[in-house]
């Protein structure tokens, strides 16, 4: 009796939390939500955004790499590489540095990209995101690979961008972290994620997980002690 009472109740409790939710019968429309279709309709810029998708796609691919592996061909003239801490750097530069840079030898990389969709607003930029996992398979900064064939390196959550201009050539590639408390190396996304995964992080402040300043964690410090004044006096 005792058993049947108790999966009665858990039962219950089972179809009430999953009744909780209903989708809606229509698409919610947020108050400022772009209206995507309206955006794309009054663009002037003569690449559709399904073949913009693809485009990128394409200059992702193996054999393209992002102008490494077609000597450049995909980049505009005017490409610039940008980053959170490095660049803007221009097409020559970002070629002489990827070119002497191959993480792909040193690395099996997994890119996990997903979420392609192309800016209503800037309607030549194409966003996605990365997860990237790694394992090292030569030696990298001096690093030789890990005995353990499970040693991992993954990477926090990355955005990703990619803009052309109307012949379909790349004019900007860049990144961000987007998650920096994800993974297991240190909040650092691009080759810096690389750097610090493997035990080799370069020696300056930008290839370091993040630590707030001194001024930042006083002004914290000021605010806490000021809401505990502030609370004595209520």
């Amino acid at each position: 009796m005792k058993t049947t009472t108790a999966t009665a109740a858990l039962f219950a409790i089972v179809t009430s939390t999953a009744s909780a939710f209903s989708a809606p019968a229509a698409p919610i429309i947020l108050p400022g939500e772009v209206d995507t279709t309206a955006a794309f309709a009054a663009s002037t810029f003569p690449i559709s955004p399904s073949d913009l998708i693809n485009r990128a796609k394409q200059v992702l691919s193996p054999e393209i790499g992002i102008g490494t592996k077609d000597s450049g061909a995909c980049l505009a003239t005017d490409f610039e590489f940008v980053a959170a801490v490095v660049g803007p750097i221009g097409r020559e530069e970002y070629l002489d540095a990827l070119g002497g840079f191959k993480l792909e030898e040193s690395f099996d990389i997994e890119q996990n990209t997903f979420g392609f969709t192309v800016d209503p607003l800037q309607p030549n930029r194409v966003w996605w995101y990365g997860r990237q996992i790694s394992t090292q398979i030569a030696p990298f900064m001096g690093a030789e690979p890990s005995t353990d064939s499970s040693t991992e390196l993954t990477l926090p959550p990355q955005s990703f961008h990619m803009d052309f201009n109307e012949e379909g050539l790349v004019k900007e590639f860049g990144f961000y972290t987007v998650d920096r408390r994800h993974g297991n190396t240190g909040g650092l996304g691009g080759a810096f994620g690389y750097f610090y995964g493997v035990g080799k992080p370069l020696p300056i402040r930008e290839c370091q997980p993040y630590k707030p300043s001194f001024k930042f964690r006083m002004l914290g410090l000021i605010g806490k002690i000021g809401k505990k004044l502030s609370s004595k006096k209520e």
